[in-house]
């Protein structure tokens, strides 16, 4: 009998034609909606009960949505990446809905992303080629990043691997995170419990996942703490920093600038303050997406699929 699938992981299907074969080889019926950054609960519920699997982007998992498709025909649930915080895992177990996300994905893609931002904070580079396209031809200072000291608050496969691309520029590594072992990682890097050694950092870079420890860890508390003309760069989970509190730094000039690739809310609302920040750098929730890593994910989520609907 033919299973039907939902997808609705954007970027899987912006390249979904590559998949349609693979997935109906798999025995599959696919449902491919038009899908920006995430479908709202009441879409989801009106879609998750007539499929027997969901592969998930970043759209709410939640405890009705899920409910809504174990009462239809919903069996097993893929989260496409790493992130998780989307999905109520305590009400699949509760509805006995076999739930799995896809880790170690992504670390070098989002790695070299979160390098790119630094270095374009670094240089002043997105505000130079704006200027540049308006005919104005300005020529900003940067800041050199040998022997300058950037935190990286998250230390699994991304932060790792984010380590050894910064160590190539000559900075000094200071990682956060309680729950990596402190021999972990590249030698060379240090290690520090959060809200140590604040002071000393010149840019901020944050890999890791949204949990209710981590949530606002950025907070006003935190940022008045850090050296003036910090710079911060966020391709982790938007909820990790405090927007509100951010844009007061940003206001004041403590914070230099910061490069987001995520936001609290996404897409980010065309109203948001940090648009008026030139110095900024905005990106779309999009540090994953290449075209090799898309491919590799969503052939381990289909992978994934196949195993925890053979269990039920």
């Amino acid at each position: 009998m033919v299973k039907k699938l939902l997808v609705t992981c954007p970027p899987m299907l912006e390249r979904i034609a590559e998949f349609r074969s693979e997935i109906k080889d798999r025995g599959f019926e696919l449902s491919a909606p038009s899908v920006v950054q995430t479908l709202s609960e009441d879409e989801l519920c009106d879609l998750v009960p007539f499929h027997d699997a969901w592969i998930v982007g970043d759209d709410p998992a939640s405890r009705r949505v899920l409910a809504a498709g174990a009462q239809g025909s919903l069996k097993a649930v893929v989260k496409w990446g790493v992130g998780v915080d989307n999905v109520d895992f305590q009400a699949c177990e509760e509805l006995n809905l076999p739930v799995k996300n896809t880790p170690a994905m992504f670390g070098p893609e989002v790695a070299d992303l979160a390098v790119g931002y630094l270095i374009a904070l670094s240089r002043d580079l997105v505000r130079i080629d704006r200027n540049v396209r308006l005919g104005n031809w300005i020529k900003p200072s940067g800041m050199s990043l040998t022997q300058k000291v950037v935190g990286v608050v998250g230390f699994g496969d991304i932060g790792q691997q984010l380590a050894k691309r910064l160590d190539a520029f000559g900075l000094e590594i200071i990682a956060y995170d309680p729950f990596v072992s402190r021999q972990a990682g590249p030698s060379g890097v240090q290690r520090a419990d959060w809200g140590d050694r604040l002071s000393e950092l010149d840019f901020l870079v944050f890999t890791c996942a949204l949990t209710e420890t981590s949530r606002n860890m950025l907070n006003d508390d935190v940022l008045q703490r850090l050296k003036r003309g910090v710079r911060v760069v966020n391709v982790g989970r938007g909820g990790v920093i405090d927007e509100v509190a951010l844009m007061s730094h940003l206001r004041s000039g403590h914070v230099a600038s910061c490069a987001l690739d995520v936001f609290e809310n996404e897409p980010l609302n065309p109203n948001h303050e940090i648009l008026k920040f030139e110095s900024c750098i905005l990106g779309t929730h999009n540090a994953s997406n290449t075209e090799e890593a898309v491919r590799r994910c969503s052939y381990r989520a289909l992978d994934i699929l196949g195993e925890l609907l053979a269990g039920v």
